[in-house]
């Protein structure tokens, strides 16, 4: 039998290895920029051309590479960070392991120049799919300028998975934040197709996340500090006023890096704990300052995510902080008896003010509320309850027999789409604010008032999309709506189909929209945050298909458009929205899987008063 295992060509392993490290062009540029802050650079620049599909340049002034340096930097491995095993727990860098620049090279045209600040002439360098096209010398700036070209395309599968140019370009520009955020020392500029997407000068922590999100977030945060023997934190957090469903900015970084933790954000959540609505979320910027020998970030080929040897240290410290800065710089209530205005600002009883006569009390000696009146009636003001006909009530329900197989809820929901007005042939009754009961064949129905009206209110707006038959109801004061260069971004994308829902937004530049017109009948909504909930919903799901992106933003207006848990409602109100249901081609269920309805079988019922 012939041997049947080979070792992989170094062409073929590179590609592997890419599909780890280079899931897409904000990977490139992670990669590349993080580079530039391990080189030591103060200025980068970052220019893309169709959201890095065609092209993608880092230039920055950091210390450069040598000729030799320049070439050995793209084989797999090649790192001047790590010499032994134990260097992996004292890192003080971004890029370590010498993945990247052999993976990029692997599945792009790179294009390399570099010149170290004591030489006089720098190193050119052209790669095409790990193969080396040219090394010569030239004549070049200090410091480093990649180019990438053509990305993946020696690997056709992987750029046909590549998502539009909109979601792709956000995707870029969520990366180039996070680095931009936790490295305020360094100035960063960004350009998409020619446009300056970022100019961010060197700042403070704080200047740079208004300059990331806008000035208005810098009123919204709150400074925290604590320094331990196991943990340095600094950062800032939200006020509980800001929090909002959707668009928080939370970031976490460890020693310059940015992490994802569900277990610190959880510490961070539950100290707003009664402060805020259930479900809801406040933006905050934390950076920690750790030993490197604490944690470990080669768990993941992304390094996002960083094990902790003292979790539930860090935990209580993080907490504590939170809280602390919560109770300084919030606002509560309190009553405070230490004046400092006039003697006369506390209104104080003085004899001089003359004789104060009591209030007297005036009564009916005679008056029995329980006894007759001259007229018959009673002498309180009371409506006596109308007689009610209870056999009127039941009066046409008899108990008709079903299949035995046919599940109630099935012959009950086809029979009330082919005759939608047997929904309420008995009275409709509402129960606890959240339910609408009604009788039928089978037994008792229950309706979800809340679920049922996005289930009208989507195929609606859906049908509103279709035939562009929205209604758009002008704004006397237009709501002026900020967004991230990210958020932007996607905005564009979806603008088209939010004018079909009936939204009217006009840009004022510098990511601020006005919004000039919403759809009819969502009046009392948030309109700020229903948009940005729009946005992020589609930064969450993609902006790619066009059908997906209409429901989205159907549902979405929907889910905040409906009625309320507690809307009491009347019989007019009720017997619309269940008439309105059941003209829906699927009213069991909302878009998003949610049941509806449910019956309870006449059986069930006729059990429970069995014994």
């Amino acid at each position: 039998m012939s041997d049947i295992i080979r070792l992989l060509p170094d062409a073929v392993a590179n590609q592997i290895a890419a599909g780890e490290v280079i899931q897409r062009p904000a990977s490139v540029i992670k990669e590349l920029v993080e580079n530039s802050i391990d080189a030591g650079a103060t200025s980068v620049q970052v220019l893309v051309q169709d959201a890095g599909r065609t092209s993608i340049q880092v230039i920055d002034d950091g210390k450069g590479m040598s000729e030799t340096d320049a070439r050995l930097a793209f084989e797999r491995h090649a790192t001047s960070k790590i010499r032994e095993a134990a260097d992996l727990f004292a890192l003080h860098t971004m890029g370590f392991r010498g993945e990247a620049l052999a993976s990029i090279a692997a599945v792009a045209e790179v294009e390399l120049k570099t010149r170290l600040a004591n030489e006089e002439l720098g190193t050119h360098i052209v790669l095409s799919g790990s193969k080396l096209v040219s090394q010569e010398l030239t004549s070049c700036p200090v410091g480093s300028n990649f180019l990438v070209r053509n990305l993946f395309f020696n690997v056709p599968a992987r750029r046909k998975f590549l998502k539009s140019n909109a979601t792709e370009l956000s995707n870029i520009l969520s990366e180039f934040e996070r680095i931009a955020l936790v490295n305020p020392k360094v100035s960063f500029q960004l350009y998409s197709n020619g446009t300056e997407l970022f100019n961010l000068p060197v700042s403070t922590a704080r200047q740079r996340i208004a300059a990331v999100f806008g000035k208005k977030l810098n009123d919204q945060l709150i400074p925290i500090a604590v320094e331990t023997s196991l943990i340095s934190i600094q950062g800032f957090i939200g006020k509980p006023e800001t929090a909002r469903k959707k668009g928080a900015h939370q970031y976490f970084f460890v020693n310059g890096r940015y992490m994802r933790h569900p277990y610190f954000h959880k510490a961070v959540m539950e100290a707003y704990e009664q402060l805020i609505p259930a479900g809801e979320q406040v933006s905050y910027f934390i950076y920690f300052e750790v030993e490197p020998s604490n944690i470990d970030v080669n768990i993941h080929p992304t390094k996002t995510e960083i094990k902790f040897e003292n979790e539930a240290s860090i935990w209580q410290i993080l907490s504590a902080a939170v809280k602390e800065g919560l109770g300084k710089f919030v606002a509560v209530p309190t009553i405070d008896f230490d004046t400092e205005g006039k003697p006369d600002d506390l209104p104080v009883f003085n004899a001089s003010n003359g004789h104060l006569t009591p209030p007297k009390v005036h009564y009916k000696e005679n008056y029995n509320p329980f006894g007759a009146s001259k007229e018959g009636g009673y002498q309180r003001d009371y409506q006596r309850p109308k007689p009610v006909d209870w056999e009127q009530l039941y009066a046409g329900l008899q108990k008709d027999a079903l299949s035995e197989d046919t599940p109630a809820v099935m012959v009950e929901t086809a029979t009330l789409l082919e005759h939608p007005a047997e929904a309420h042939q008995t009275e409709l009754l509402q129960f606890k604010g959240r339910f609408i009961l009604t009788s039928v064949k089978s037994g008792l129905m229950l309706i979800d008032q809340h679920r049922a009206h996005v289930r009208v209110l989507y195929d609606q707006y859906m049908e509103q999309i279709a035939h562009h038959a929205s209604t758009s109801q002008g704004v006397l004061f237009p709501e002026v709506v900020q967004f991230s260069p990210s958020e932007a971004t996607i905005l564009e994308a979806i603008l088209e189909d939010m004018s079909a829902v009936g939204f009217e937004l006009t840009s004022l530049g510098g990511g601020s929209y006005a919004v000039n017109g919403v759809p009819s009948g969502i009046e009392g909504l948030n309109i700020v945050e229903l948009v940005h909930s729009m946005v992020h919903t589609a930064m969450e799901k993609g902006s790619d298909v066009k059908e997906e992106v209409q429901g989205m933003l159907a549902l979405t207006l929907a889910k905040a458009a409906a009625i309320v848990y507690g809307q009491v409602l009347n019989s007019e109100e009720m017997s619309s929205l269940v008439d309105r249901l059941f003209t829906c081609s699927t009213p069991n269920y909302t878009p998003d899987g949610q049941l509806v309805l449910h019956i309870i079988p006449e059986s069930e019922i006729e059990h429970l008063f069995s014994k």
